[in-house]
């Protein structure tokens, strides 16, 4: 017996124009990214005290900043630093929260709420406050960052994780593999885990636009990469000073950040409801009943 493809089912496989749109913005940025040496003629260190503050003109397509230097050439070797810090502090906070959430679990109660009272007081914290204090306490650079952006996004991997381990684990399939004698960790890596790839997955899409917001806004304040690396936070910081005389030059990586991170929450928001494993379940009619009178008040 087949199922028919209703329109409303035909509707929820179309991407939305929203995603498409959102999908674009996220490959333009990221190939002009990759692709940065090639799309620009300046270089984004290089000053020229001669044309400082300048608007956009056919020499410099976004004009210049403070210091004379190319917004536009920033603005692309900038998203570079930004999206790769950023990309990696997300792994790194996917990495460490998974793992130590799931194994939590599987070494049992007691390892369980040892961790988890102690993500507990990580969690009291601002995400950005804690990134703050961690790149003040290990010190400026991209590596400090990252490890400042993972240790600040893994608790909220670690509590999906330990949600979705606990859904799985009262499912038969575990309690049957459980009964012929699997242990925990066999259960973790061959019963388990396969069954949480979705929605572990769901969190980098989800953390990934917050990462980079707050490595931009570490940069703002000093305290991102090397200051010689341009990032759309630091140029924000930069022009900020400026923005009467040159407000091109602050609107450009505004508007980019912007841009990249409302289309990653976009993007990601449309993963995580097609990996949802809660998706799309709806309550069944009894045998021999119309699907609209399951549901209906009897009179």
């Amino acid at each position: 017996m087949t199922m028919a493809i209703t329109p409303e089912r035909q509707a929820r496989r179309r991407p939305g124009t929203g995603l498409v749109l959102a999908c674009l913005i996220i490959a333009a940025v990221v190939i002009a990214a990759l692709a940065a040496p090639l799309l620009t003629t300046q270089s984004p260190l290089d000053q020229d005290l001669l044309a400082i503050n300048r608007g956009p003109d056919a020499e410099h397509l976004l004009g210049t900043d403070n210091l004379g230097r190319d917004v536009y050439a920033r603005l692309l070797i900038g998203a570079r630093t930004t999206l790769l810090i950023g990309s990696l502090g997300t792994l790194f906070a996917f990495a460490l929260g998974a793992g130590l959430g799931l194994l939590a679990m599987a070494f049992g109660r007691l390892t369980e709420t040892l961790l988890f009272s102690f993500i507990d007081l990580i969690r009291a914290l601002p995400g950005t406050l804690l990134a703050l204090l961690l790149v003040v306490a290990l010190g400026s650079g991209p590596l400090p960052v990252i490890a400042a952006l993972g240790l600040s996004f893994a608790p909220l991997v670690a509590y999906v994780a330990r949600a979705a381990y606990r859904r799985e684990a009262a499912r038969d399939y575990v309690r049957a593999a459980r009964s012929f004698g699997g242990g925990r960790l066999h259960l973790l890596t061959h019963h388990i885990l396969p069954n949480l790839a979705g929605t572990l997955v769901t969190q980098v899409a989800i953390i990934l636009p917050r990462s980079i917001v707050t490595e931009s806004v570490l940069s703002f304040l000093g305290l991102g990469s090397s200051p010689d690396a341009p990032t759309w936070g630091r140029m924000i910081a930069d022009a900020s000073r400026f923005i009467e005389q040159a407000p091109h030059a602050i609107l450009a990586p505004m508007a980019a950040l912007l841009l990249i991170t409302l289309s990653l929450s976009v993007a990601g928001d449309a993963v995580r409801r097609r990996l949802d494993p809660t998706r799309g379940e709806t309550r069944r009619a009894p045998a021999g009943r119309p699907a609209g009178a399951a549901e209906a008040n009897p009179s």
